[in-house]
């Protein structure tokens, strides 16, 4: 199966974003994928370096505006679509939600963000509300979305950093794990630094990869984004790019650079993740009897 991954800047024109998006979309269809996933939040900037409630403004709901143009594309185009949105699900209630369109246009399903950070210039717990509930008669949580393409173990951004989230993603029958993203660096941050992030971003999904024996797709914006002047935490947030498709043993099958917009394509063998499992057994050793405490938040 070929898939392809979409690393894209953004502005403050919404429409341009959306636009761009979905032109990158076709020439991945063109160069022949049957899956394309685009980056977190992909219809805007990334707004939460600051906290504003005029923000919220920007939600829309699923199915929506949105969905609807990104649906009408994947039949179009005869593909599978990943997009990512701010969702609003209720007056006062909202998530960043990952949606994924069919080959005919259908919403296949959706998954909202789990884990959720708090941090200087990324302040998503004032924006979203953890994923918890039904969409559809679809399980929440760490479900995977049966597609024409495979089942998706979906997962945004900060969850990439868990090996829990992919690990029950895996053992719920998830083929592939998809990482739709919105990761920089503080400008503020000496060159070591930064590099020391990047290389724990890239190895800690690399590992995901390795741990459950499949194919793993991130999706990373590129660019600066200022900061609003109100922020008092930085000058903005330079996204570090470096989308990735890597294989069931790590293996990169495509890598894109730091700046600049991007079309990663890779093709992807299924039977892959069926030789490395039978070499590589560890969902047959795992010690499932002696995991109770990974319930608890801290073992004391």
């Amino acid at each position: 199966m070929r898939v392809a991954v979409i690393q894209q800047h953004n502005s403050a024109d919404l429409d341009d974003n959306l636009s761009r998006s979905m032109a990158k979309i076709r020439e991945a269809a063109t160069g022949g994928a049957e899956l394309v996933m685009l980056q977190e939040l992909h219809r805007s900037l990334y707004f939460c370096q600051t906290e504003d409630t005029d923000v919220f403004d920007l939600a829309e709901t699923i199915p929506g505006p949105t969905t609807d143009a990104l649906g009408a594309l994947a039949d179009e185009l005869n593909i599978v679509i990943v997009g990512s949105l701010f969702e609003k699900r209720a007056t006062g209630l909202y998530h960043n939600t990952a949606v994924v369109l069919e080959r005919d246009g259908t919403l296949a399903g959706i998954y909202r963000k789990m884990h959720i950070p708090d941090d200087p210039g990324f302040y998503e717990k004032f924006y979203f509300t953890p994923g918890d509930a039904t969409f559809n008669d679809q399980r929440s949580g760490f479900t995977p979305i049966n597609t024409s393409a495979g089942k998706l173990g979906l997962l945004v951004c900060w969850d990439q950093w868990y090996p829990e989230a992919a690990r029950l993603m895996a053992l719920a029958g998830a083929e592939l794990l998809l990482y739709p993203t919105a990761i920089g660096w503080d400008r503020s941050d000496d060159n070591d630094e930064q590099q020391r992030q990047l290389d724990a971003w890239i190895t800690v999904q690399r590992a995901h990869a390795v741990a459950n024996g499949v194919p793993v797709l991130v999706a990373n914006r590129t660019g600066f984004e200022p900061a609003p002047h109100t922020t008092r935490d930085s000058d903005g947030i330079q996204f570090w790019g470096n989308s990735f498709i890597c294989g069931p043993q790590g293996e990169y099958l495509a890598h894109a650079g730091q700046d600049g917009e991007e079309i990663l394509i890779a093709d992807i063998d299924k039977r892959r993740s069926e030789d490395v499992r039978r070499i590589w057994p560890y969902l047959r050793d795992r010690r499932i009897d002696a995991y109770g405490d990974l319930t608890k938040r801290y073992r004391d």
